[in-house]
Formats: structure tokens, sequence, C-alpha cells
């Protein structure tokens, strides 16, 4: 008798812990699902695109270039977009390491000044080579003179010189113009040789050229027989 009475109280013991157990789980269940879950931003958002377009960028990486006036004579100035860089020689090129991008190069003779446009780019050698359009636009790279034109007259002889003074500065300059030739004397009947020679002189400016003319007198005779004319010498200060 007394072991029934246990065991009926033990199992009423334990249908109670399951009920409280059971309305503990469902409660918090229930608690769980009505919860409201809010979502947090965890990125930032991306700029306006139409921004980027807006922005400059400066990469600061540099490109070689090299400037070469071939044979020509002279030392020319060389200017980068309007910046003075050096200067270049015919027997010396300038190297150069210029910021990525377009550029202008230039270089003078005198007044006459050539200009060319070059792309650099990091670590590609370019090259500006101004020796055929310095021959063709400028042509003579020192100051000099040249014979242009010459005729007989009598015992005269006229010749016409060309100065040329391509330098950045005003020059006087004078030039020996010679001349050869043979003739008959008029008492003798003989041919003998001889020669004349005169010097000219001009004020030429900077850039510029001018002509001068010169008559070379010749000995008393007749039949004259001529060598081409020629200048010796030419001096500028």
């Amino acid at each position: 008798m007394k072991n029934t009475v246990l065991i009926a109280f033990v199992i009423i013991i334990g249908l109670i812990l399951a009920t409280g157990c059971v309305g503990q789980i469902k409660h918090e269940t229930n608690e769980t699902l009505n919860k409201t879950v809010t979502p947090t931003n965890t990125f930032v958002p991306i700029s306006n695109a139409s921004n980027v377009s807006n922005i400059t960028v400066t990469s600061g990486l540099k490109g070689p270039l090299r400037v070469t006036i071939g044979s020509w004579d002279a030392d020319l100035p060389v200017t980068i977009d309007n910046t003075s860089v050096g200067i270049v020689t015919h027997n010396k090129p300038l190297d150069l390491m210029i910021e990525e991008g377009n550029h202008t190069v230039r270089v003078c003779a005198g007044t006459i000044c050539l200009d060319e446009d070059v792309t650099i780019q990091f670590a590609r050698q370019r090259l500006v080579d101004f020796e055929s359009r310095l021959l063709n636009e400028v042509v003579f790279p020192q100051p000099t003179a040249r014979i242009v034109s010459y005729y007989p007259s009598g015992d005269e002889f006229t010749v016409t010189v060309e100065f040329i003074n391509p330098s950045e500065k005003d020059l006087t300059m004078s030039a020996q113009v010679q001349l050869s030739y043979t003739y008959i004397e008029s008492r003798s009947n003989n041919r003998v040789g001889s020669g004349a020679q005169r010097i000219v002189t001009a004020n030429v400016k900077s850039g510029a050229r001018i002509m001068q003319t010169v008559d070379l007198n010749l000995a008393s005779g007749y039949s004259y027989v001529y060598s081409i004319p020629t200048i010796s010498g030419i001096t500028s200060r």
C-alpha cells in the first residue's frame, strides 16, 4: 500500500515539472518570433559617378626626351612649353626627363624659331630632330656672305655680295672679294695675268640679309678672260 502511494506521488510531481517546462519553451518561442529585426548598413555607398569625371589626375611620371639638330653647326637654345631647358649643339644632343603628356619643343636660330609637338610617355624614348627643318627654313647656321651675281663692264668687274646674319645680335660684317683674270696689254700686246680684290662691309641686323655691291678695278688692256670671283675671308663683330 505504501509503495503504491509513493509511486503515485512521484508521477504527479513529474507531470507538474513537465507542464512548467513546456510552457516556458512555448513562451520563449513566441517571444523570439514576435521580435522585429532592423537591418543595419555595414558599407559606405558609392558617390555619384558624375563627380569622378571632374577630377584632374596628375601621375607625376616622367619620360625621356632627346633633342638633336644633326650636323647643324650652331649652339641653339631649347624651350619646352616656353620654359628654357638648355642648349643643343651639333655634337651634343640635349637629353631631358619630361612629365607625361603633350608638350611643344622649340629651338631658335637667331630670330627664326621652329616648333615641334611631342607626346611624352613613361619609360618610352622620344626623339625630336630639327636638322632637316633648319636646313630648309634657316639654311645658314653661322653669319656668312656669298656672291649672288657678277658681271664685267670694261675695265671694271661688278660683284654683288649677300651678307647673312642668323645670329641673335646685330653684326658689322666684312668680306674680301677676289678676282683672277688675264688680259692683253695695250702697249706690248702680250697676254698677262693679274688679279683684283676689295673688302666690302655691311651692317646686318639679327636674322636679316643684306645685298652689297662692289666694283673691282682691272688693269688697263683688252680681251679680258675672267675666273669666277670668290670670297677669301668673312669677319663679323
